[in-house]
This record gives structure tokens, sequence and C-alpha cells, in this order.
């Protein structure tokens, strides 16, 4: 049935939604032998409905947004003269940046369990504790995350438009993020195709996401300016900015606005950059006046000072 599914909307060209339902279902376990129900290409439209003023409004503060953050922010290196290093720099940070970005969402994590994570001697299927452990889990499905946002990077560093890279790629961020908790049986496979399909409230804060309807208009919307922005730091900040905006996902989407962030940034050839978990609030505060106030420049301004400490080689993130 998914395969059949899968062949129909490719046929009628969505294939970002075919690729998912195969994605998906493969995360889940299944084989599916992907087939066309259609005897030709078919020309149909799946919505009558108007479309979300979402489009809009992001389009709008979008543009209103550029001058602050060039502000705030040095000028982009360029893409590196040798990926391998860059690629292997990133890899070299994935402890720090997985227990600062795991602890802002408030999981309790150690070094010592990233690293059991990362070396393999993490062990669901022999350690109950492994397999029903929220924080064994959240580091699990970072690391998997974590390797195909590299992956991600990669491409773009070989040239290819970031917008196009990132559009392409989140879904399998956000399934690899969650893939754990299926395994555990603690989400559904469902529950990790496509978008949230129900309203969504953020702790602490004023801004209301848009609903799931909004969702779909605003997430083609936002890739789009990613990918004819020309600006790789415009990219970055309001990329993670307008998918926190938008929160596409019922979770993660912090952790999802940071790996895209940081896979924008790379193509303007800037460092991958921690968000330490001691600035949480700082952090939050500045996302929270961007999302209800439209004052992008405190967010810029925070993360531009991340980004010069980054390329200083000032900024120890190294976990306690």
């Amino acid at each position: 049935m998914a395969g059949r599914l899968a062949g129909a909307f490719r046929n009628i060209g969505r294939e970002r939604i075919a690729d998912d339902i195969v994605e998906t279902m493969k995360a889940a376990g299944y084989a599916v032998r992907e087939s066309d129900p259609f005897e030709a290409p078919c020309s149909l439209s799946l919505s009558t409905r108007e479309p979300s003023p979402y489009i809009s409004r992001v389009r709008l503060m979008w543009e209103a947004m550029r001058k602050p953050i060039l502000e705030h922010f040095p000028p982009p290196p360029g893409l590196p003269k040798n990926p391998a290093a860059h690629l292997q720099r990133i890899e070299d940070l994935y402890v720090s940046d997985a227990y600062h970005s795991l602890s802002i969402e408030g999981y309790r994590v150690s070094p010592e369990l990233i690293e059991r994570v990362r070396t393999g001697a993490w062990d669901p299927d022999r350690d109950e504790g492994d397999r029903d452990h929220r924080n064994a889990l959240a580091a699990r499905g970072y690391w998997q995350a974590y390797q195909r946002v590299r992956e991600a990077i990669g491409h773009i560093l070989a040239g290819e438009n970031p917008g196009a890279v990132t559009e392409r790629a989140h879904g399998a961020w956000y399934r690899e993020m969650f893939g754990p908790s299926v395994a555990a049986g603690l989400l559904r496979p469902a529950d990790l195709s496509g978008y949230r399909n129900g309203p969504v409230y953020i702790r602490q804060s004023m801004h209301v996401p848009p609903s799931p309807e909004a969702v779909r208009d605003a997430m083609p919307i936002l890739f789009e300016l990613l990918r004819e922005e020309p600006e790789p730091t415009v990219r970055a900040v309001r990329g993670h900015l307008f998918f926190v905006y938008i929160h596409p996902y019922v979770d993660g989407n912090g952790r999802m606005g940071r790996f895209l962030m940081n896979a924008l940034l790379a193509s303007g050839g800037y460092p991958w950059t921690v968000v330490p978990v001691e600035k949480r609030a700082a952090y939050m505060a500045a996302l929270e006046r961007a999302s209800v106030d439209q004052e992008i420049g405190p967010f810029a301004e925070f993360l531009g000072g991340l980004v010069r400490k980054s390329l200083a080689g000032e900024d120890d993130t190294t976990p306690p």
C-alpha cells in the first residue's frame, strides 16, 4: 500500500511526499515496493482551499529582517578548500554539541552517556535501561541525526544549493532523531511521517505556532526562500528562527532548528556553532522577541557573537 501511495504521489510531481513515505516505512523495518497505480502521468490538484495568510507573513518578515542580521555577523569565510577537514571538525564537536543541545531541551545527559552512544556501547536489545531510558533514547537519536546532518553539509560544501539540500534532508534528520523511540515502542512509525497533524504549544512562550494546515503552506515557502537567499548568514539566522516559528513537528523543533542553522552556516564556510546551555535564558529570550515582536536584532546579535567566538577559537563549550 505504501509503495502504491508513493508511486501515485511521484506521478503527480510530489517527489518529497513520495520519498517521505518510502523512507518512513523503511525506517520502521518495511520493505517498500514502489509502483505507479496510474497508467499515464496525471495532473491533479490536491487542495482547493485558499492559501494560508502565513505565506504572506513569512515573506514579509523574511525581507524585513535582512539588515539587522548582516549588521551583527562577520563576513563569510567562504567554502573551505578542504571539505574533509571541515567535516572532521564537525565530528570532533559532536559530544559538546550533543551535551549542550540536549541539555537546552531539558534532557539529563552526560558526556559519558553521549560517548557510549557514539561508540556503539548503547544496546537496547540487551540493556533494559537503554531501551526505556528517555535520556539514552534522546542521545542515540541525536547521534543518528547528527550523522545525517554532516552528510547534508557534505553536499553543501560540494556546491549544492543549501536550501534544496536541507529541504530534501530535514525529514531524514527528524526520523533519525526519534527512530530509537520507535524501536523502543514509545512512538509509532506513523508519528515520524510528515509534519504534525494537530496543534502544538510552546511552554513559557507567548508565540502560538500556526495550525497544521498553515504548516503545510509555510514550510514550502520557507525552503523556497532559503533556496533563493544569496547571503549565508541570512539563510542561517532566518532558517533557524522560521523553523521554530512554524514549529512543524510535535517535538524536536529546537534541535532541528539548530541543525538547520549549522547546515546553512556551512554554506558560507562558517564553523559549526554550539549554543551553550549556560546561555539558554538569553537564547530563548532572543527567540521569543523575534517570534512574538518580530525584533530579529537580539537574536542575530546573540548568534553572531557565538559565531565570532567560533571563528576565533574562543568558544569553550567542553561539557563539565
